[in-house]
């Protein structure tokens, strides 16, 4: 065993980012120089001996909500919209992965076996204890619920040890928006009760209380510091962890 693998804090986690977050300064899609970054970034905790699991946010492409609230269509379609806007992310990240020399898997919970695998637990485990990175596709499959809720979800089968909520422009969870309030605080140390009562900015309720229910701890912090996911791990940096 290396010193590396002996300094980290996990040794299966979940990343939870935001479709949001590949977009890079532009407005809209895909920036690839931003999603070989975080793919950098992933690659150097999978240096570390860690498994990881990804689930990406499609709202880079179409967010659900919005689509039905603005678009005239359904919620039901806007949703499984957006579920398709999260396998376009996961085969993107897939590409700059494996570009990387990291084997990764895209699993979805939507059947499509052209391009990616169906979502089998046991299937899915196997791949993380060979060392190959899986990205959760698709959501949990099903409308009416977010890529939280299916990060959590997922995090919670595959028996990770924490999720990883890496965030834009923020390096963790505080009691009111930072960019808009100067005297904002941050919390080192947050209750998932604390979060659902002060309706603090971390995941959405069903996912936060899946979380407490399955004791899985959120740590929150900053996908713009590089070395910041790493960094985690080896017990460094500036963040905030949610937990019982």
């Amino acid at each position: 065993m290396t010193d590396t693998e002996t300094d980290r804090r996990y040794d299966r986690v979940m990343l939870k980012i935001s479709g949001e977050a590949l977009m890079g300064d532009q407005g809209f899609g895909l920036h690839p120089p931003t999603v070989e970054r975080i793919a950098r970034e992933v690659k150097s905790v999978h240096d570390m001996g860690v498994e990881i699991c990804m689930v990406i946010g499609g709202g880079n492409i179409f967010r659900g909500l919005q689509g039905s609230a603005q678009g005239g269509v359904d919620r039901t379609t806007a949703d499984y919209m957006g579920m398709l806007g999260t396998v376009m992310n996961a085969l993107a990240m897939q590409g700059s992965l494996e570009s990387l020399g990291i084997h990764t898997r895209v699993i979805s919970a939507i059947t499509m076996n052209e391009i990616c695998e169906p979502y089998i637990r046991r299937r899915a485990v196997r791949h993380l204890e060979k060392k190959r990175v899986c990205i959760f596709a698709a959501g949990t499959g099903n409308p009416y619920f977010t890529t939280d809720t299916a990060a959590t979800l997922r995090a919670s089968e595959m028996a990770c040890e924490a999720i990883f909520m890496g965030k834009n422009g923020v390096d963790g969870v505080y009691d009111k928006d930072p960019a808009k309030h100067d005297d904002a605080k941050r919390f080192d140390r947050v209750t998932y009760d604390d979060v659902l009562q002060q309706h603090l900015n971390v995941m959405d309720a069903s996912a936060i209380a899946l979380a407490r229910d399955n004791h899985l701890p959120i740590v929150v912090f900053s996908l713009d510091e590089p070395g910041g996911f790493r960094g985690i791990l080896q017990g460094e940096g500036t963040f905030t962890v949610v937990e019982g």
